[in-house]
């Protein structure tokens, strides 16, 4: 899927009041005039009354205020202390990936100690082995369906229990296998390897028992077996299962050190037809076995070498960005002149040997050279550039079916410590393309115990279903004696142990930081492991979650400069201005935060901690009085709401035995008939977020007793007024108004509460709409225009916003009384300029809608209300979408300021052979400078416009003459989602942010036996396997490169 963005404008009104004014008119006696600049300021003026007058009144905030005071002795105002907090929790996080530490460091003994004990056994068959194959019980059918047995399996049959845990079926007494298709089950190599690690299983289990919060422990093994605890059946992201554990992200950064690798492409004449398409998958699928923590650079070479990306001089970062760049690069790779591997290798030479100052992994430096045959040997660039240190391996690739003599890549590969490999057809490809890291595990081996070191993988999708996840690897070396040499140099593979993203969440104190505060956590290449915005859309189980901080949030120099130093492994604090964007990512604020990081110890990563000024101190209630507690839990009964208001609560772990359920109504129920049971001090529930929620629930209670009971709605032109809190109470007032809310329970999650904090006054948000939604029906359709604006209390001398309320306008009614305020017609100003027989007379926004523009736009630039009849399709849609001229004026006058930003999560709907990359997202938010700028002023075009901000709102009053035609090209300004292409690749590699290489590096050791080299040695599957292999991969919903590459 093509990874898109959205284009975003977004009006931030600050304080300065604005009026534009282009070419004011001359006026002539008896004609109809512009507004005049005092006429337009006199009807925001009672536009901002008459909404300060009746939002005050109806709301009842000030009441609310009172209602806090009146119950200060049930709650206490707490300080949070954010370096205090995030020491903290870094120590929770510390003390959590440590005890997963132990358990992955006692398999990894144990299995060397296995496998150093086991005999090996030349005859064994199937039958010999008792093992769980996760694939026997059914074949990878669609949805609907039926399974189909894929072969008679002498699979243990297991029984499988629902745990929410894994999010699985599991069988805790047994572990299972996963074979890949591309291997013959009952191959002698195989079937040893089942029968020592089935002894694992002592040790997975006696780690549960010791840790019961262990989720999946892991054996990836070099021969491409995966042992996982516990047992639960194989599900394959696709119709075909093509896992492989040797090419997880996990398995690869256990199973050697950072790489610096240069692919060369053999692209002279004789390479063509299928042997060309050959090598162009096999470069694909050598990207893949590359991480961020390696670096990479492509070139073809016949009689001479160029880049396949010119603007790629030096090693890249092999992210997933630059590989997809790499990838359509070599599909258009073609054939034609003369072989000369000297090229080639000089160019790779000179990449790898060559100090430019550009970043790279420094480790692991190899050639992997793909041809189809020749006779050179190139020793005189092997003399010059390698030898006698060989500190670059070359790996080499015989690629196709022909008659060439394969003696000088044989040659090669043996003459540089590397290896030489065939690939004679489509199904030899996978297996090939990563054996490579065998070799590349020897010198890890040879280092021994300084080997074993437990690293952290970045986030990635669990392939079992667990969600996001990471893991600690341990690599397992071969203990066994060589026949050559006392130490056997084999990596057996990769030990791992998962840990869910949810359950470091857990260590996080989320409600105590406020509806905009939060924590999150990055590792050395500035990837977030923990975010609120790390929600990806594409699930890819081939590639890791990499989503940079300074991507999850909005870009500026202070990030940039948190970020370094916690990648550096420093702690910190700083406060700052910036900018978010809200939840619905329709608007965009500036805000103050303050940053607090500090290291995770015992790991590369560093977590950080985000707090709003507003919420530097927050409420803990205690209501200990069971009688009262009974009292404000009755307003929670569904029977209460006829005359109290419907209530939502935040589907939030109250208690552990609380069934969750995205049905509010559901929720509230499980939520109530679990209270009949517990108390709120139980020692199974939160005591925090229960009392807080009993404290809030009374308040709104007294607030619907005291204010909104006594006020007729309708007579304010209100179709409802509700409240929410932090303690996660959303209260709707009359219960009718329930049935059309469409707003978040979690009041954290909801747009308007979120905004509410951060910005002073009201806040105006219509319902989202766009050109091609479907037309309302007036009359049968009301419309409703959420008003909302945060509490600002002050208990002791300590400030919080501790509640969000507002109304739901009824846009109808608000809409005749928008246009009687912009009017003439009840103007008491002296001498005000209204029509009579021998004078001219100004517009108005009531009488002359049909000359005169009259807009509310809020600062998203969504338009709130309109004189203009038959608009109410338009309310709620961007402005540029309802008049893109008159956007492009407020835009090109200054108003408002337009952003870049990436969405690298987004996903575009599938386009014919697209393979699109991030889209920008354009946003519009002003800057002081933009303000004051009096650029205004010089404009030429002869449209009269007003507009001023309506005070204590984030409105916009436009007042514009209509325009005789629409005849002038303009900037189409848009909040579509959009595709975005990336014109130039090379523009980002200039400015490679800042990142940490690992600090180990084991690519060298003069013990190693570097005779094994490639002279078929290698272990391959038989025929019919191969065969098989081919047809699944022939199938045309694997890749689109290889769909392309078929047809």
């Amino acid at each position: 899927m093509a990874i898109c963005a959205q284009s975003f404008g977004v009006f931030c009104l600050l304080t300065i009041q604005t009026v534009l004014i282009i070419c004011v008119s001359t006026p002539t006696a008896g004609t109809h005039l512009f507004p005049q600049h005092y006429t337009m300021i006199h009807w925001a003026q009672r536009i901002e009354k008459e909404l300060e007058k009746v939002l005050q009144h109806v709301t009842g905030t000030e009441q609310m205020k009172s209602i806090y005071n009146e119950k200060k002795s049930q709650f206490e105002i707490k300080r949070n202390n954010p370096k205090d907090l995030v020491e903290r929790v870094a120590r929770d996080i510390s003390k959590l990936l440590n005890s997963k530490r132990k358990a992955l460091e006692k398999l990894a003994r144990e299995a060397e100690q296995l496998q150093k004990e086991h005999v090996w056994q030349d005859g064994v068959t199937e039958n010999d082995i008792s093992y769980y194959d996760s694939k026997a019980d059914s074949d990878y059918m669609e949805d609907g369906e039926e399974e189909i047995p894929t072969e008679i399996s002498s699979s243990l049959e297991l029984e499988f229990v629902p745990d929410p845990n894994f999010k699985n079926k599991v069988n805790y007494s047994s572990s299972a296998v996963q074979i890949p298709t591309d291997i013959y089950k009952g191959s002698p190599v195989i079937l040893n390897e089942l029968n020592w690690t089935q002894a694992l299983e002592r040790v997975f289990i006696e780690n549960r028992r010791e840790d019961s919060s262990l989720r999946w422990q892991v054996f990836g093994s070099a021969t491409g077996v995966t042992r996982y605890y516990p047992a639960t059946p194989w599900r394959a992201p696709n119709k075909i299962d093509l896992y492989d554990v040797r090419r997880r992200p996990w398995y690869i950064q256990g199973a050697s050190s950072p790489k610096d690798m240069v692919i060369i492409v053999d692209v002279s004449g004789s390479v063509s037809g299928l042997t060309l398409k050959l090598m162009k998958t096999s470069v694909m699928e050598m990207l893949d076995t590359l991480s961020d923590d390696d670096y990479v650079n492509v070139a073809r070479f016949n009689e001479k070498a160029d880049a396949v990306v010119p603007c790629f001089k030096t090693l890249v970062q092999a992210n997933v960005r630059n590989k997809k760049i790499f990838k359509e690069a070599v599909m258009h790779m073609q054939a034609k002149g003369t072989t000369d591997y000297k090229s080639g290798f000089t160019f790779a030479f000179e990449q790898l040997l060559n100090e430019t100052g550009a970043p790279r992994a420094n480790c692991n430096k190899m050639i992997m050279m793909f041809t189809d045959g020749g006779e050179d040997r190139a020793q005189d660039i092997f003399e010059k550039y390698n030898w006698p240190n060989k500190t670059v391996r070359v790996f080499t690739f015989s690629v196709g079916q022909h008659n060439y003599d394969v003696t000088p890549l044989q040659w090669i590969a043996c003459a540089n410590k590397g290896y030489y490999f065939e690939i004679p057809s489509i199904g030899a490809i996978r297996i090939n393309t990563q054996e490579y890291l065998d070799v590349l595990g020897r010198p890890m081996v040879l280092a021994g115990p300084k080997a074993k070191q437990v690293q952290w993988t970045n986030v990635y999708q669990d392939a079992l279903g667990l969600g996001l996840v990471i893991t600690g690897t341990m690599p397992v070396f071969n203990l066994t004696a060589d026949s050559v040499s006392s130490q056997n140099q084999l990596i057996l593979g990769v030990m791992g142990v998962d840990v869910a993203i949810n359950e470091i969440k857990k260590k996080t104190p989320t409600y105590r930081l406020g509806a905009n505060g939060y924590t999150f956590a990055i590792d050395p290449n500035g990837y977030v492991l923990l975010h609120p915005n790390l929600q990806p859309k594409i699930i890819n189980f081939r590639e890791p979650v990499t989503l940079d901080f300074l991507d999850a949030e909005l870009e500026d120099t202070n990030k940039e400069e948190i970020r370094r130093q916690m990648i550096d492994g420093k702690s910190g604090q700083r406060k700052i201005r910036t900018l978010v964007k809200s939840v619905d990512e329709r608007y965009i604020d500036e805000v103050v935060r303050t940053y607090t990081w500090t290291p995770v110890e015992g790991t590369n990563y560093s977590l950080g901690l985000v707090l709003p000024t507003y919420s530097e101190n927050h409420i803990k209630a205690n209501i200990s009085d069971q009688i009262l507690q009974v009292q404000y839990f009755e307003s929670l009964l569904p029977n209460t709401f006829e005359s109290e208001g419907h209530v939502f609560i935040a589907p939030r772990e109250y208690c552990n035995e609380l069934e969750l359920s995205n049905n509010n109504t559901e929720f509230l129920l499980n939520f109530i008939s679990l209270m009949e049971k517990v108390t709120p001090d139980s020692k199974q529930c939160d005591n925090l977020l229960l009392h807080n929620l009993i404290l809030d629930t009374g308040i709104i209670r007294q607030l619907v007793e005291k204010v909104w009971r006594n006020k007729d709605l309708n007579t304010y032109g209100f179709l409802a007024v509700f409240a929410a809190t932090d303690g996660g109470i959303t209260r709707v007032f009359p219960n009718k108004a329930a049935e059309t809310w469409e707003e978040d329970p979690e009041p954290f999650n909801a747009t308007y509460y979120r905004r509410s904090l951060d910005n002073s006054g009201y806040i105006f948000r219509a319902p989202y709409r766009t050109s091609r939604d479907e037309l309302l029906n007036p009359e049968n359709d009301t419309i409703g225009i959420l008003v909302s604006t945060a509490l600002n209390l002050a208990v002791g001398g300590k400030t919080i916003k501790p509640a969000v309320v507002g109304v739901k306008l009824d846009l109808e009614a608000w809409t005749e009384k928008f246009k009687i305020l912009a009017s003439n017609q009840t103007d008491s100003r002296q001498g005000s300029n209204t029509c009579g027989p021998n004078k001219g007379c100004e517009m108005d926004c009531e009488a002359n809608s049909e000359d005169l523009l009259c807009y509310l736009v809020d600062d998203g630039a969504f338009l709130i209300m309109s004189n203009q009849k038959d608009y109410v399709n338009r309310v709620g849609m961007f402005f540029g979408d309802v008049d893109s001229y008159l956007m492009y004026a407020l835009y090109n006058n200054s108003f408002y300021n337009r952003k870049q930003s990436y969405d690298y999560q987004s996903v575009c709907e599938r386009l014919t052979n697209s393979e699109a990359g991030a889209a920008p997202r354009g946003v519009f938010v002003p800057t002081v400078a933009d303000f004051l700028n009096l650029a205004w002023w010089t404009s030429a075009a002869a449209w009269l416009i007003h507009a001023r901000r309506i005070n204590n709102t984030n409105l916009l009053f436009v007042v514009a003459e209509k325009m005789p035609c629409y005849t002038c090209e303009i900037e189409r300004l848009s909040q579509e989602e959009e595709e975005f292409k990336e014109e130039n690749p090379c523009e980002s590699i200039n400015v490679a942010r800042y990142r940490k290489r690992p600090s180990m590096c084991f690519d060298n050791n003069l013990a190693e036996n570097t005779s094994d080299c490639g002279r078929g040695h290698s272990f391959r599957p038989p025929l019919c396997a191969l065969l098989l292999l081919q047809l699944l991969l022939l199938y045309p919903a694997i890749s689109p490169y290889l769909h392309f590459i078929l047809n």
